[in-house]
């Protein structure tokens, strides 16, 4: 039987993370800073990091508490912002398939850029593959946490205009879709990806285009992966 060291395996998931606690950090005082905008202390931001963590959806959840909509309209809401995640879970059920206690944890924290690093199910040697993944979801949640403490507390020490900070996650998203484009040879589903949202954010306009595009999505990659499986 194969051993493994827990060491070896912390610190690997640490230096996979590395590059996201950069891209979170930054992001996370953004968001920090924007509930503190709004009247929401520290706890409050702590809170939604710690059991909503999702980055986007968290940025849109700013203008959610604060215009006191109905649960059915945030509901629906979160369902657009976080239907991505959707495919993610899918492409990822053989690798977290045995993964017993770490499990529950790893679907919760599974985000874009968590997806990102433990996408092509590469695992360093020496290392236990569901612990690195566990381990790696961790680190970058800690960095996302981190990153909202610290803006909350700096909003409140240093108030400046936070016009266009929402920006911030489109060019996280950018950055992820550039990353995976360069360390990956097979383009389709990035370009499926692309076509679908450009195609419905015609037909159906900004606000409307988001679910259409997934479900776009879901037909083109359901239909070539069947395309690919007649071939073998």
């Amino acid at each position: 039987m194969e051993t493994f060291s827990r060491r070896k395996t912390v610190k690997k998931a640490f230096a996979a993370s590395v590059p996201v606690m950069a891209g979170y950090i930054v992001l996370g005082i953004g968001f920090g800073i924007l509930m503190n905008e709004k009247g929401y202390g520290i706890l409050w931001t702590l809170a939604m990091s710690l059991f909503i963590y999702a980055g986007s959806l968290q940025y849109a959840g700013v203008s959610l508490i604060t215009s006191s909509v109905s649960l059915v309209s945030a509901a629906i809401t979160s369902l657009m912002v976080n239907a991505r995640h959707l495919f993610y879970s899918i492409s990822m059920l053989e690798k977290y398939k045995d993964a017993g206690k770490f499990k529950p944890y790893m679907i919760f924290a599974l985000t874009d850029e968590t997806y990102s690093l433990l996408s092509d199910g590469n695992v360093p040697e020496g290392c236990d593959p569901h612990f690195y993944r566990f381990m790696v979801s961790l680190f970058n949640q800690c960095w996302w946490i981190i990153g909202s403490g610290a803006g909350s507390l700096l909003g409140k020490a240093l108030p400046f205009s936070t016009e266009g900070i929402e920006f911030s996650m489109t060019a996280l998203f950018v950055a992820s879709f550039a990353e995976q484009w360069l360390s990956s040879e097979n383009h389709f589903p990035s370009l499926a990806g692309l076509f679908s949202s450009v195609i419905c954010l015609i037909l159906f306009g900004p606000d409307r285009f988001l679910i259409p595009s997934m479900i776009l999505i879901i037909l083109i990659l359901t239909i070539a992966h069947r395309m690919e499986e007649k071939r073998k």
